[in-house]
């Protein structure tokens, strides 16, 4: 607001002040009256509609700003009753402050239809560290054989998992279910049989346990993979506006691994309607169910990537896959230094949709596992981890 410069009389105006007795015009200058009613409508404004977080809350009335602060979310439909119920126990998830741990651990677990063929390589990670961390290993094919000590008696109850079906997603809710019992468990990381550290364990505890956002990826594809999949019959909870697509493969924080188990609304309907050969599409849950979920109940408590690299840039029905040959210490320091999430909209555009990757505000690299990684690959791992996870 620009400050008003002070009145200084000249010989005309003292003239007229005090040595005149004629009448004084009435008539104001333009100027003033417009400057006048502009102060006014703004006065008038900042009272009616104050902003949530400026200085027109303190320089007046404070009642405004906490009315608005107060206000209720007003959906723009009336909810079911399984909505509202919904919508009220996972507020109260997310105000209930996370559990004082005094040895916060991650939580890693492994869904696998059998033996893990890189449990060395974890157990390199994992030694020394042996507080800090729980393994939980879900096998839906055969019982696995252990060569890592820190895998021995980590097998939980499982049952089969179909690629593209809802079991898949059965199988995550119950790892995290299983994870959640122990109270320590702050971070919750999804794996395969497949995936790989591309970083040593004291780096991969900072980026997950110092930051209040679940790496669960997200985005929007307009195209026939993305919600071209989307069903009427999940209305009216689930719009087509808030179909979201993702990688599966994600870091949560105990609350949102809370939500997930706890959720039964929003699980059924794509149990029921996101299926494989449904009305003429394909609909993967795991593609589909958690990006939707967090978009529509905590969308700014998600970072919309994951955590977990894998190369679609070859245009395939599958992502590239690394055999022994292709592991080399410059493959791994490129994957580690990537610091922006790609994705690719499956319309006829092919929108590339990037990114950046920013932990705490800052951006950082990206990824802290690798995926899809070849068994014969784990000679040429171990021999370059120590020196690719220092990067």
């Amino acid at each position: 607001m620009k400050t008003a410069h002070a009145f200084h009389p000249g010989i005309k105006d003292i003239i007229i002040m005090f040595g005149s007795r004629q009448r004084p015009n009435l008539k104001r200058p333009t100027w003033i009256i417009v400057l006048v009613s502009l102060v006014s409508i703004f006065l008038i404004a900042a009272l009616v509609y104050p902003p949530r977080r400026s200085a027109a809350c303190s320089l007046f009335s404070s009642s405004g700003c906490a009315m608005i602060k107060e206000q209720p979310y007003v959906p723009s439909r009336e909810l079911t009753d399984d909505e509202t119920a919904a919508q009220v126990v996972f507020r109260e998830i997310l105000k209930t402050p996370p559990v004082q741990s005094k040895t916060p651990k991650i939580a890693f677990m492994f869904l696998t239809p059998g033996s893990l063929p890189f449990e060395k390589l974890w157990d390199k990670f994992f030694h020394g560290h042996e507080d800090r961390f729980t393994v939980y290993v879900h096998s839906s094919k055969q019982k696995p054989v252990h060569v890592s000590p820190y895998f021995v008696g980590k097998d939980i109850r499982s049952e089969k998992v179909s690629w593209g079906k809802i079991s898949m997603v059965d199988a995550e809710r119950r790892l995290l279910a299983n994870a959640l019992t122990d109270p320590d468990n702050q971070q919750f990381v999804l794996l395969s049989d497949s995936c790989v550290p591309l970083h040593n364990f004291e780096y991969v505890y900072h980026y997950l346990m110092y930051t209040n956002v679940s790496f669960i990826d997200c985005f929007i594809d307009p195209g026939p993979h993305g919600t071209g999949r989307y069903s009427e019959h999940m209305l009216p909870e689930v719009e087509k506006k808030d179909f979201r697509k993702a990688s599966q493969w994600f870091s949560m924080k105990r609350q949102h691994a809370i939500m997930v188990t706890a959720d039964n609304l929003y699980y059924r309907k794509f149990r029921l309607y996101c299926k494989p050969n449904m009305d003429g599409r394909n609909c993967y849950s795991d593609e589909h169910y958690l990006p939707t979920l967090f978009n529509m109940i905590d969308p700014n408590g998600i970072a919309n990537w994951s955590v977990t690299h894998v190369d679609w840039s070859e245009g395939k029905w599958h992502p590239k896959a690394y055999r022994a040959r292709d592991i080399t210490y410059e493959l791994l320091k490129n994957i580690t230094s990537i610091d922006e999430s790609i994705h690719v909209t499956s319309d006829g555009k092919k929108t590339v949709l990037v990114t950046p990757c920013l932990w705490n505000g800052m951006k950082k690299p990206c990824f802290l596992f690798g995926r899809k990684f070849y068994p014969e690959s784990l000679d040429k791992l171990l021999h370059f981890f120590s020196n690719y996870t220092t990067i």
